[in-house]
């Protein structure tokens, strides 16, 4: 049996004027649609860092804080049906963060040199994210105290 390749999601969210979650497209690639931050973890990474990495790296956002684990869910790429392991994650940015920002990926990752468009969308979201992405954001509380458990 494959391993299934570990990776982390990002559910960041700011309080304006009601709760937000960030979230990008990408610029000329319509098609692959609506996105939170995600990716792989490196080799010898931890889940935390991993995903505040994934975060800086598709976003440029680094004045991010991890408030917790959501929820792990097994389930293959959409394309290859290869295995997936993907933990998801409840961070929260500053309220004073921008509403929306081109950002140029760097680095030597699948993404660099793509172009994201980042903005933050209210909750509840009113169309699904790529990849069925958002299937967690309804475990996290609206008072921002407690995050609801759970595992697919």
């Amino acid at each position: 049996m494959t391993r299934p390749r570990i990776r982390v999601a990002a559910y960041v969210v700011r309080h304006f004027a009601l709760p937000e979650v960030l979230v990008f497209d990408h610029i000329g690639m319509p098609e692959v649609g609506t996105q939170v931050p995600a990716g792989g973890v490196e080799a010898g990474e931890g889940l935390e860092e991993a995903v505040l990495r994934e975060v800086a790296e598709e976003t440029g956002l680094a004045a991010v804080t991890v408030i917790r684990q959501i929820a792990v869910e097994d389930k293959p790429h959409p394309d290859t049906g290869q295995p997936r392991r993907t933990s998801f994650f409840f961070l929260r940015a500053p309220a004073d963060t921008s509403d929306a920002w081109d950002h140029h990926v760097n680095g030597g990752g699948d993404d660099a040199g793509l172009v994201f468009a980042c903005r933050f969308l209210p909750l509840p979201l009113r169309q699904p994210l790529a990849d069925d992405q958002d299937a967690w954001l309804g475990h996290i509380d609206p008072r921002w105290t407690t995050v609801t458990g759970g595992s697919r």
